[in-house]
């Protein structure tokens, strides 16, 4: 199959990657091009704007990084759908807002392209591993036509409704790793305090009710010292401020919620720690800590 794919960042070029190695015939666009570098060696072709990514494909991935982002890329003169055909099918996996892909999904029904929001799961390790979980707004009939592509980058894809529905579901996502990853900071801060080993901690934590995916796989990464982004924090906390938005306009009060995005809003707004991964929030405590002595 002939497929394109807009954003090769951490995940992107994995995801493609995993896609490439399937058999397909993959064309690449991301606005750094060194970045696709790798998937060009290894047999990709490179485009030079999205237009030129969708008017070779039958399928078109997007992966950017904010919702102005995913506009840009889709509704631009050199965009998305200024080269994308009838019946061509695109596919945003970029965490963004159900009212943006519910916009895409609309202006694709009036020109007969078919739109699919399609956010995920599983940070890098997922990406390259081809385990991450899927989740899909979108025509049913459009679902099944491209579950195969899905299934070679998943373990788990799930169609949770119409235009937007993914989009909501990685929202409730993000309520959930919102939650497991304060926890997982401040059990390692009290681990601490108290003088107990760490590694320990963890280990007797993971065979017990706390186990959790942050735990598992962020924990070890603290404990190295290792700040490299699995998922960017600048890119979760935009991610928890539309979970947030949407909280408000469904009349919810979220408060565990509101104070998980506080303090990332600390690490990114106030300490410019967004280009660490998530796991990166444990270091506003030491800097807090510092700061008041």
């Amino acid at each position: 199959m002939k497929i394109g794919f807009i954003g090769t960042g951490v995940m992107g070029a994995a995801i493609a990657s995993n896609l490439l190695q399937a058999g397909n015939e993959l064309t690449v666009f991301n606005r750094t091009k060194s970045k696709t570098a790798d998937l060009v060696a290894a047999g990709a072709t490179w485009a030079d704007t999205p237009k030129k990514v969708a008017e070779v494909s039958e399928v078109v991935f997007s992966m950017v990084g904010f919702p102005t982002d995913v506009e840009q890329v889709y509704f631009a003169d050199d965009g998305i759908f200024a080269g994308s055909k009838k019946g061509t099918i695109l596919i945003d996996m970029t965490t963004s807002k159900p009212s943006l892909a519910q916009k895409i999904a609309e202006h694709g029904e009036r020109n007969g392209i078919h739109v699919l929001d399609a956010p995920v799961s599983g940070g890098d390790v997922g990406a390259k591993n081809a385990t991450l979980t899927v989740m899909v707004g979108g025509n049913e009939k459009t679902y099944q036509q491209v579950k195969p592509l899905f299934e070679k980058i998943s373990k788990k894809v799930t169609l949770f409704g119409p235009a937007g529905s993914g989009q909501h579901a990685k929202m409730a996502n993000q309520i959930m790793i919102a939650g497991t990853m304060t926890g997982l900071t401040e059990t390692l801060l009290y681990t601490k305090a108290a003088g107990l080993d760490p590694h320990k901690v963890l280990d007797a934590l993971s065979a017990g009710g706390a186990q959790n995916w942050s735990l598992s796989n962020y924990g070890p990464r603290i404990l190295q010292d290792d700040y490299t982004p699995g998922f960017f924090a600048r890119h979760f906390l935009k991610d928890l401020r539309i979970a947030l938005q949407e909280a408000d306009r469904m009349g919810l009060d979220l408060s565990a919620t509101a104070n998980a995005k506080r303090l990332y809003e600390v690490m990114v707004d106030v300490y410019g720690l967004g280009d660490q991964g998530t796991q990166g929030l444990i270091n506003i405590y030491s800097k807090t800590t510092k700061e008041n002595n």
